[in-house]
């Protein structure tokens, strides 16, 4: 893989892997324990959060992807860069909808169950961090 691209793709993917161990694994359940947020408030502050950096993702994504595109880079990069791609987008497409869905019923009032879509989010976020982490590895090997 050429130099320059590598170094891109790593600086961004190991960006894109901080800003998810940081919202994901650090401000999503601490927020709940803040004195005064209740259900709703965490869950109004969280889809503002996890809007955000959805958005910044979906961008580090394309970024990466044209750094790899443009690098020629080992299968390896390329089968990684596919995956974390793929992870993000079943997020935003397919899990992302349901939560939503579910906590816009809770914002107005409603008493609904636990969701698994939250814990098939949460599976997805722990492929897509270990995903990100291989990739920057083997893109810095490459």
């Amino acid at each position: 893989m050429h130099a320059t691209s590598a170094a891109v793709a790593a600086a961004v993917v190991f960006v894109w892997l901080g800003m998810v161990l940081a919202i994901s694994f650090l401000e999503a359940p601490l927020k709940f324990r803040a004195p005064g947020v209740d259900v709703r408030i965490g869950l109004g502050i969280g889809r503002l959060v996890f809007r955000a950096l959805n958005r910044v993702e979906a961008v580090l994504a394309v970024v990466v992807i044209a750094a790899v595109a443009v690098g020629d880079p080992p299968a390896a990069v390329g089968v990684l860069t596919a995956v974390a791609t793929a992870l993000l987008v079943i997020q935003l497409v397919g899990v992302r909808p349901v939560l939503n869905r579910r906590s816009d019923r809770v914002l107005s009032g409603e008493d609904v169950p636990r969701s698994r879509a939250h814990l098939l989010y949460v599976v997805y976020e722990v492929a897509k961090a270990l995903t990100l982490l291989a990739l920057g590895t083997t893109t810095l090997m490459a």
